[in-house]
């Protein structure tokens, strides 16, 4: 009774926003589109779309279906890319999403050694997701995400492989550039440079200035960390950003960091999977390197 088509269907219409861009989406029809999903709503007894004109409006079992497709269609399509894949020799394909910026080079670091040591596992990263990875996770669009925050859910592991300090980043005329550390108060002056995520998930705010009550006189998302990295070179703001990154990009920007008060604030990277997939050994190899990186760089 009830297809996949008529799943791909709603998700597309829902996609696209008329039956016309999604037949041309799926390569069919319009009529052939309209009358799969007529025959759909004739079986089940209950319209899936309230049509106004051209504009069509999901009903309430329509929203279900929906979802239903959403969660669905992308295991499907898993399913199928993985048996095609054993069908070819390949082992599978490893999915990792991002979701922090830094992390992007940190992971740079693991995926090189990991490519050579398997080399029949494809691997495919998203920089899609800014705190919307655990549902990818549940979804099945991604394998593993790299997170700050992790996010401990029923169903989901995950492993700390990276330590680092969170730390101001100064210019080299900025009046904090030799300090110890640095106190909330001190930047409520100051331009704060940040990647564009919602204050409440940024640790400058949550772990340093909302528990003093201190705000900065402006506060500036910006996307790139080069770009950051520059305005604080050449004094348009401070930044917060993982010591080992500035240190890193220190030969190319004159910039130093300064810690977030006098104990500073201590991060780790998690890798999240799925409890499901833990036994799956390229998954389990590319944590292994991230751990075997973790204790070489603490050794």
């Amino acid at each position: 009774m009830l297809e996949r088509i008529h799943l791909a269907i709603i998700r597309e219409v829902d996609r696209h926003g008329s039956l016309t861009a999604a037949a041309t989406q799926l390569n069919l029809t319009q009529s052939a589109l309209s009358h799969s999903i007529r025959k759909l709503e004739d079986q089940i007894g209950v319209e899936v779309w309230h049509r106004e004109g051209r504009s069509l409006r999901p009903t309430q079992a329509g929203e279900w279906l929906l979802a239903v497709a959403n969660r669905l269609l992308p295991q499907l399509s898993h399913a199928e890319e993985r048996l095609q894949q054993f069908a070819q020799g390949e082992r599978g394909t490893l999915r990792i999403g991002m979701e922090c910026h830094p992390c992007y080079q940190w992971l740079l670091k693991i995926v090189a050694p990991y490519v050579d040591a398997w080399p029949k596992v494809d691997m495919d990263i998203r920089q899609k997701f800014q705190f919307g990875g655990i549902g990818a996770l549940f979804g099945h669009e991604i394998d593993m995400l790299v997170t700050p925050d992790p996010l401990f859910k029923p169903g989901l592991r995950f492993e700390p492989v990276f330590d680092y300090e969170q730390v101001l980043v100064v210019g080299p005329k900025h009046r904090l550039r030799d300090a110890a550390f640095v106190e909330p108060r001190q930047l409520t002056e100051e331009i704060l440079i940040t990647y564009p995520v919602a204050t409440d998930r940024l640790d400058i705010y949550t772990r340093f200035l909302m528990p003093a009550g201190i705000s900065p006189r402006q506060h500036k998302p910006i996307e790139t960390t080069d770009i950051m990295l520059l305005m604080v070179a050449h004094g348009r703001g401070v930044a917060a950003l993982p010591r080992w990154l500035v240190e890193e990009q220190s030969a190319r920007f004159d910039v130093s960091p300064v810690r977030l008060g006098r104990d500073g604030v201590a991060k780790q990277i998690f890798l999240g999977f799925r409890e499901a997939d833990a036994e799956i050994d390229y998954l389990r190899g590319f944590i292994d390197l991230a751990l075997a990186h973790r204790n070489g760089a603490a050794a």
